[in-house]
């Protein structure tokens, strides 16, 4: 892979009760497989807080399902292909 590609973070049950549900961050994958995202905080309001938290996953998309994945309840929806 030479170019960044682009996806959403998409859950479908928010099973803690703090994120929602649909798109709930946006972000990018580098050449080297290395992940970062925006959590779409401003679109959740029982998220209160100033501006969206970022994450970094240098182990790339498998490293975020594994920390976000919530056992199949939320999925990367690549915008790029």
């Amino acid at each position: 892979m030479s170019r960044v590609k682009r996806f959403r973070l998409v859950r479908a049950e928010d099973e803690s009760g703090v994120s929602g549900t649909g798109v709930v961050a946006v972000g990018a994958m580098f050449p080297s497989g290395f992940c970062e995202i925006e959590w779409l905080n401003d679109e959740n309001n029982r998220v209160t807080t100033e501006m969206n938290g970022h994450a970094s996953y240098p182990g790339g998309p498998d490293d975020l399902i594994e920390v976000h994945g919530h056992e199949g309840r939320t999925t990367i929806e690549w915008i790029d292909e």
